[in-house]
């Protein structure tokens, strides 16, 4: 605007003093021409948002005169383009009568001072307060485009302030702006989809816009040729999708989207790219869209963002992998993609400790149903470098890392693997964590690599001789901790890794434990006390959003089951140790004669099902969002 209103306005202004028009001007007003031409001349100097210069001002803009309006409005858009700062009901009354001017140049000229105003937050909340929607909202029905465009990048602005957001939505303005959307003019796409966006930030909000019909007139721009409607559409679609209810509505009525979405990914705009994987993201929290995003060849593009150098582009990427990864079926696929060295990688990404969480859940999922991605995972390095990393990272990525080590633990093919790498030094240390998660986690990883079904003779235990005593107490001080926490849930863990280290037959660890003074006085109360307290600590470990079996979290830990593990560990404990081998090799053992090892409840039936409520609990957790 600058030089051309600033001459227009001299030029209006000098007219006025012509003896053609000396007749048709109010005293008053002919002084206010002659004083703000004064003004306009000392602009630098002059604050037009108060006293004189003001006055001047406002009485133009009262003026019958539609000359004199449209110099006042002309000349508050040159200033306001020049200097905006908070400003008083004294400057907004006369720009917001100017609004209502049937004028076109008028409105135009009061709306984009309006517009420049409404950049200061102070400024925002008085132009609503004081009614400044209603005629906007009459502006952007105007045929004229000018008019429409300022007055639309009015309300953008406006609409930037939170305590405007309901207001706006509820003064029908969502209608106009989403018809505007659609605008021929590129100025008035931009404004009107940039307000669009500024009202998903709610939900409330976003329920209205979608009631406006705003969502298939977001979709199809996202194939507009300019670069700002592609990406104020699909963040405010990324908003929109935040909500269940919204993603279904998106599933049923829009069936391009994820491949429109899928194409913005390779856009020239690192924005744009940024934008569309956490929309993408968003909708992959529905079974559907992780499916469609794959099927749409989505993973391409993500695998390209993902070894991307820039931040926010490797962080979108990764969200998005991680809820895809979600889906069973996705398992395969992101990993034939080439993914996991990608991730492997990432583990080590220390300027964002949320790239890494991202990073470390997608490998926990990938490994969650399928035993040869397990092995696959393994082989590709990760819990090499987890164990490098686990005890330097944040804690919320230590939570993440144990997570997956205890899904990765689950394979009886990968036990013996993960013992020999020495992953044992590494998360009994964290079993002492100030995280409960973190501790929980670790300990079921620890819990899930001692045991081991269809045992033979050859399996080797050594690793947990080697860890019994460090580091940090090792074993030894990590099951006593557990065994006399207050929490029923660590209790239960304890007792039960216990009994699968004696179930194991290995002679040094079985001796370790019969003559520990740290365990087997807790052992006997625990297997005379009736525990009835629901665990609590374990909210970090791993389970399934899609899982049927209880997680630690979600088990309650009755009366009967600790006690029963621990008269169960009190048999191996009190028989002849030459005993307790034989029959953890499966041998025939004839009970001494005290009768230990009869063990009537744990022989048959009953001890099956207990074994196996445990290990459900133990992997149940196997898939993290």
């Amino acid at each position: 605007m600058g030089n051309a209103i600033s001459s227009c306005c001299e030029s209006c202004f000098r007219s006025r003093k012509s003896q053609s028009y000396e007749p048709l001007l109010l005293e008053n007003e002919r002084e206010a021409v002659a004083d703000l031409l004064q003004f306009l001349e000392n602009r630098t100097t002059t604050n037009f948002f108060q006293g004189s210069p003001l006055q001047a001002l406002t009485t133009l803009s009262f003026s019958d005169n539609v000359d004199l309006q449209r110099s006042a409005a002309l000349a508050f858009a040159e200033i306001t383009e020049k200097e905006v700062r908070p400003v008083g009901r004294d400057t907004l009354d006369p720009i917001l009568f100017l609004l209502s001017s049937h004028d076109t140049e008028v409105q135009r000229a009061a709306s984009a001072a309006l517009g420049n105003l409404a950049v200061n937050t102070e400024n925002k909340l008085l132009i609503v307060k004081l009614g400044g929607l209603e005629p906007l909202i009459r502006q952007m029905l105007s045929p004229n485009v000018e008019v429409q465009c300022n007055a639309v990048g009015c309300v953008t602005n406006l609409a930037t302030h939170d305590e405007n957001k309901t207001k706006i939505a509820k003064s029908g303005a969502l209608v106009p702006l989403t018809r505007l959307a659609r605008s021929k003019d590129m100025r008035v796409q931009r404004n009107a989809t940039g307000a669009l966006l500024n009202m998903t930030h709610s939900d409330e909000n976003r329920q209205q816009l979608v009631n406006a019909g705003a969502i298939p007139v977001l979709v199809s721009l996202l194939n507009s040729p300019d670069t700002d409607v592609q990406y104020y559409c699909t963040t405010a679609l990324s908003n929109i999708a935040v909500d269940g209810v919204n993603r279904k509505k998106l599933a049923q009525g829009e069936p391009k989207l994820v491949s429109s979405l899928v194409s913005l990914m390779d856009s020239s705009s690192l924005k744009v790219q940024c934008q569309a994987a956490l929309a993408l993201r968003n909708l992959a929290s529905d079974e559907k869209y992780q499916l469609e995003i794959v099927k749409c060849d989505g993973l391409t593009p993500l695998l390209r963002l993902l070894q991307s150098s820039y931040l926010p582009l490797i962080l979108s990427a990764a969200a998005c992998v991680r809820n895809v990864s979600i889906h069973p079926q996705n398992e395969s696929p992101i990993i034939e993609a080439g993914f996991l060295q990608p991730l492997i990688n990432l583990l080590a990404f220390k300027d964002n400790e949320e790239v890494q969480c991202h990073a470390i859940s997608t490998l926990r999922n990938l490994a969650a149903s399928s035993e040869k991605n397990k092995l696959a995972i393994v082989k590709a390095g990760a819990v090499h470098s987890i164990k490098q990393l686990v005890l330097e990272v944040p804690m919320n990525v230590q939570s993440e890392m144990t997570a997956c080590v205890a899904v990765l633990a689950l394979s009886d093919e990968l036990k013996g693997q993960l013992l020999e790498m020495g992953i044992c030094e590494v998360l009994i240390p964290l079993t002492s964590s100030p995280s409960s998660e973190v501790q929980g986690n670790s300990a079921a990883a620890l819990g899930n690599l001692s045991s081991k079904d269809g045992r033979t003779a050859t399996d080797d235990y050594s690793a947990f001789n080697d860890v019994w005593d460090k580091p940090e107490g090792g074993m030894h001080r990590y099951l006593y901790r557990f065994l006399t926490s207050s929490d029923a849930t660590f209790q239960h863990i304890a007792v039960w890794t216990i009994v699968q280290l004696l179930e194991s037959g290995d002679p040094q660890l079985v001796s370790n434990i019969r003559n520990s003074d740290l365990l087997i006085p807790n052992i006997r109360q625990l297997s005379q006390s009736r525990t009835t307290s629901r665990t609590s600590s374990l909210g970090g470990t791993p389970r399934s959003h899609r899982s049927h079996s209880q997680s630690y979290q979600e088990t309650e830990t009755g009366d009967g089951e600790i006690a029963l593990l621990s008269r169960r560990i009190l048999e191996y404990v009190d028989a002849d140790l030459d005993d307790v081998v034989e029959k953890a090799a499966g041998r025939s053992v004839t009970p001494n004669a005290g009768g230990m090892l009869s063990g009537q409840s744990y022989d048959g039936k009953e001890h099956e099902e207990l074994r196996r409520s445990v290990r459900e609990a133990f992997s149940s957790g196997s898939r993290g969002r």
